[in-house]
């Protein structure tokens, strides 16, 4: 080790045990760590010079795009910042990695096996190919996180080339005949495998994603060939680091999602090892920094998510304060055939959002995935009601939820919203958005004159 201390600034506006954990690996190798957030970040144009406000030597970008309204002003940041220091998952690259499509297409051009899928702006040239993909086929929007924006269809349902505002593609469904669907979720750092995991997907359910319920178990021992396909589908996206899901099929193991923002604490949970350290060490030697390879090693064995000293302190008073929400809020539910604005009431009594039946179909939530039993008054045992997958986007986030279907057409709002997405949110009882001020008719005539 020389006594040459670099800093290492972590980009991230959200607050995550991954970016806690990065920047206390790198305290922990005797380097300075300093968290780029909203409360400290600047950067100035002076005389033709442009300064960097924390002044960091490495940037490890972990800015999340995917569940965001606005991706590309996000984008637009690392980008600003990719020019003044050395980047870890350089933008050009995360804009790939971050398009679920434009991932495939790379990997496909590279000849890494992915399977078969269609983009199609156009409906009926979508729904003109859906037989190529077999019975059942993966209908998923391009940009998504946690397994949102992600169903089954059957040969003879008609899907919407866009779900909202994101545009939406077929794949084929990859599976091994009587297994419970699973796949691995691999973290790559550097073109080196630093731990594996296998996901199972939950009761009622297909996607294998943790943050739906998966389980996980360690791979200690991944198999050569795709051990190889793992680290290749990260350098041929470009990411320094990523989480790249490979599924095993009939006909061989194909790569899903190489994914440049990835968790790992599910990846903790299933190995007890830490990508941090490794992605630390390689901020650190990125800037000219040296470490104690030993020392990645111990520190691999656990994660730090403590608050970190390169927290803002204004950060650190009041972490992540969640946005507001009314008792009643307007916002965008989308399904596979449609996207439709609505006000939607608050239920924080409610453990699940509920949609009503005919404004489920109209928007084609579904299909039906599972049963659910809801507590009702007048029923003591509860209801069952079918569950349906419906993106909600409340502001500028999207929510992906297993909603219940039931008649509401008697009630005054076709969506109820349950702590499976009020759990986001501070609910202000007092606000309505039926009471918002709106201009007067004749204002709004001259406005439109104008």
């Amino acid at each position: 080790m020389t006594d040459e201390h670099v800093s290492v600034g972590v980009l991230s506006l959200h607050t995550s045990k991954e970016s806690k954990a990065i920047l206390n690996a790198v305290e922990d190798l005797g380097h300075r760590g300093v968290w780029l957030r909203e409360e400290n970040l600047s950067v100035s144009i002076e005389d033709g010079e442009a300064v960097l406000d924390p002044d960091v030597d490495v940037v490890a970008n972990r800015m999340l795009l995917s569940n965001t309204e606005q991706p590309c002003e996000l984008l637009g940041i690392v980008n600003t910042l990719s020019q003044l220091r050395p980047t870890l998952n350089e933008p050009q690259h995360v804009l790939t990695a971050f398009h679920k499509f434009s991932t495939a297409a790379a990997l496909a051009e590279a000849g890494v096996p992915v399977p078969d899928a269609l983009l199609a702006l156009d409906a009926d040239n979508l729904n003109g190919e859906r037989g190529r993909f077999g019975d059942e086929a993966v209908y998923k929007t391009a940009i998504g996180t946690h397994g949102g924006g992600t169903w089954k269809v059957g040969r003879d349902e008609d899907v919407n080339p866009v779900v909202g505002e994101r545009y939406a593609f077929l794949q084929s469904l990859i599976e091994r005949d009587g297994e419970k669907h699973a796949d691995l979720r691999i973290y790559v750092v550097n073109g080196e495998v630093v731990g594996a995991m296998r996901r199972y997907a939950p009761d009622n359910d297909w996607r294998t994603n943790v943050a739906l319920g998966g389980s996980v178990e360690g791979v200690p021992d991944l198999p050569e060939e795709v051990e190889e396909m793992a680290a290749e589908a990260a350098e041929v996206v470009g990411l320094d680091y990523a989480g790249v899901d490979i599924v095993e099929g009939e006909d061989g193991w194909f790569v899903l999602e190489v994914n440049p923002t990835a968790g790992f604490k599910g990846l903790y949970q299933a190995t007890n090892i830490s990508p941090a350290p490794h992605i630390a060490k390689l901020a650190i030697e990125t800037a000219g920094g040296e470490v104690d390879d030993a020392r990645v090693e111990e520190l691999a064995g656990r994660l730090d998510t403590s608050t970190p000293r390169g927290m803002p302190r204004r950060a650190a008073e009041s972490v992540e304060p969640n946005q507001v929400v009314g008792y009643t809020e307007e916002v965008l539910v989308s399904g596979t055939s449609g996207t439709e604005r609505i006000v939607a009431k608050s239920d924080t009594g409610a453990s699940r959002t509920s949609i009503d039946t005919k404004f489920a179909a109209k928007i084609g939530a579904g299909p039906i995935k599972s049963m659910t039993k809801v507590k009702s008054g007048s029923v003591k045992s509860g209801k069952s009601r079918p569950v349906v997958d419906i993106v909600v986007a409340v502001g500028g986030d999207r929510h992906t939820v297993a909603a219940s279907l039931e008649d509401r057409s008697h009630m005054d709002y076709p969506l109820l919203l349950g702590r499976d997405i009020l759990k986001h949110y501070q609910v202000d009882v007092t606000r309505r958005f039926e009471e918002a001020e709106t201009p007067d008719a004749d204002e709004e005539e001259e406005e439109s004159l104008e």
